[in-house]
């Protein structure tokens, strides 16, 4: 099956989709990486984390000529980096994760634990997922650098993202 859905996702969201569905996003996503999720369980989140879409992404970003931020590139990091980190992030009311190459069963057990996904996007289409980007909107933690930081995207159709752990304990990796 094929789902558009808008974020802030909740469980109905969640619970319709099955590994192997495609799905596209609408709204907010939000990029988080290794040093991110670790301050996230250090300090706490810079964001309500409820019903929110991370990307493991280190996103290349220029200021423009107004001084705005300007994705040029933006692709999916190895996902695996965040498995020490996850199913305590997960707990914090995230509803996806967007990334590649999938992660370990402590993450999946709170992904089913939680009712999260794990959303698979394509590695080599950096530049093409950039077109679904409509603005930078926030950063949070730029300290850690630009691959580090939180962005918040605002999205339109973003995807085409492949669920490929579902809230049902499905793994498209483990078949």
């Amino acid at each position: 099956m094929e789902y558009e859905l808008n974020t802030p996702l909740n469980d109905d969201d969640i619970n319709k989709l099955t590994a192997g569905d495609t799905v596209y996003i609408t709204g907010k996503i939000y990029t988080a990486r290794d040093s991110a999720h670790k301050r996230i369980l250090e300090e706490g989140a810079p964001i309500d984390l409820e019903g929110v879409a991370l990307f493991h992404a280190g996103p290349i970003i220029k200021k423009d000529a107004d001084d705005d931020y300007e994705i040029v590139a933006i692709g999916p990091t190895t996902s695996m980096r965040m498995n020490p980190y996850e199913p305590e992030v997960l707990s914090m009311g995230v509803k996806a994760i967007i990334g590649k190459g999938g992660m370990d069963s402590d993450t999946q057990k709170a992904l089913v634990d939680n009712n999260c996904v794990f959303l698979t996007a394509v590695g080599g289409c950096a530049a093409l997922y950039v077109n679904n980007i409509k603005e930078v909107s926030n950063v949070k933690w730029l300290d850690l650098g630009m691959p580090e930081a939180i962005w918040e995207l605002d999205v339109e159709r973003f995807g085409p993202l492949i669920v490929t752990m579902d809230s049902n304990d499905n793994n498209l990796y483990k078949r």
